[in-house]
């Protein structure tokens, strides 16, 4: 585990500048420790759930979570359970699921563990090759960013949250070319949406003590 200090609560934002343009903000994290986090495997669009670790950490993230417009949320399990208990927690819901938002489908991959993945497919994971069934970074990229564009219409001047998976985060990032890291359950990235344009911002730890899965 690796201690972080957690932000601010995301409801202490400043109000916006008189004649300023409506800006979407948009605050997207990863879901709490799944069993298949804890077990080192990958999930890809399988339906594991949380933890009791992952559970607490969803509580423990709520505390960091001010006052937002609404939350939204990929479908499975583990995101959507992260997302719901974090919208009790502060009283804000229903939690709206975007499809969209679904983690990468990983193939042939998902459940297996690295050293399940090497035995079936050696070589592949130090070569980055992916196997056949394996979900196109152009598609992934196209269905995540069209539901932030979906966020971004139905809250043209909103703080939102969007509780997804590391997938999801890392194509966001990679289309604006920062460097890979690995991200914690609970850790995330800032969007900002103005003149209708994407502008990414800082990495967020919503906790103080994270887990890190290390499949991906």
């Amino acid at each position: 585990m690796v201690p972080k200090h957690p932000l601010q609560p995301l409801g202490d934002r400043s109000p916006p500048l008189v004649g300023s343009e409506p800006v979407t903000r948009l605050l997207v994290i990863r879901h709490g420790q799944s069993e298949w986090n804890a077990d080192g495997r990958w999930q890809g669009q399988e339906n594991p759930p949380l933890t009791e670790i992952g559970l607490d950490q969803a509580r423990q993230a709520s505390h960091a979570v001010g006052a937002v417009d609404a939350i939204y949320s990929s479908p499975l399990d583990r995101a959507l359970t992260t997302a719901s208990i974090i919208a009790e927690s502060i009283g804000i819901g229903p939690v709206i699921t975007a499809p969209g938002l679904m983690e990468r489908n990983a193939g042939e991959w998902q459940g297996l563990t690295h050293a399940q993945i090497e035995e079936a497919y050696p070589g592949y994971l130090d070569a980055r090759r992916r196997p056949p069934s394996w979900e196109p970074d152009e598609e992934v990229d196209s269905r995540v960013f069209a539901a932030l564009d979906s966020i971004a219409d139905a809250h043209p001047d909103g703080l939102v949250l969007a509780v997804a998976h590391a997938g999801v985060i890392f194509t966001i990032e990679n289309r604006f070319e920062t460097e890979w890291e690995r991200l914690a359950n609970l850790g995330g990235r800032w969007l900002d949406h103005r003149d209708g344009v994407w502008h990414i911002g800082e990495r967020v730890h919503l906790l103080v003590n994270e887990t890190i899965p290390d499949q991906i």
